[in-house]
């Protein structure tokens, strides 16, 4: 059986796809880009910045499905331009205390909205 997860505090989907999927404890986090819900707005103004705003709307979709970042076991971060890996891997590990979860970094030819960071994750709580 699977659950899927909405909540108002991250951006709505662009397309026919869920914020998330909860099935037997797994919780599958589509990909995440810098739209700050509450104006629907790109948060571009600097790649940190655009970073966090991803994570923020990451930690929204884990919180309302009861999931926090310890519970996280896999991500995958997509990167307009490789250059972009130090600024956001800083960023992205702040949102980590322990325990990091497996994860892959790739560089892409393009993402929606033009933007220069998505992240997707995975997260298991038995």
């Amino acid at each position: 059986m699977k659950t899927i997860i909405n909540t108002h505090n991250a951006p709505a989907p662009i397309g026919p796809y869920s914020q998330a999927v909860l099935a037997n404890g797994f919780l599958f986090v589509s990909g995440q880009v810098a739209i700050n819900p509450e104006n629907g707005e790109l948060n571009l103004s600097s790649i940190p910045e655009e970073t966090h705003q991803v994570m923020r709307n990451i930690k929204a979709v884990l919180l309302e499905a009861e999931y926090e970042f310890d519970h996280v076991v896999k991500t995958t971060i997509f990167l307009s331009d490789m250059s972009l890996f130090a600024e956001v891997n800083e960023v992205y590990g702040s949102y980590f205390q322990s325990h990091f979860p497996a994860r892959e970094t790739v560089a892409v030819k393009g993402l929606p909205k033009g933007v220069n960071v998505e992240i997707s994750v995975t997260a298991f709580k038995a």
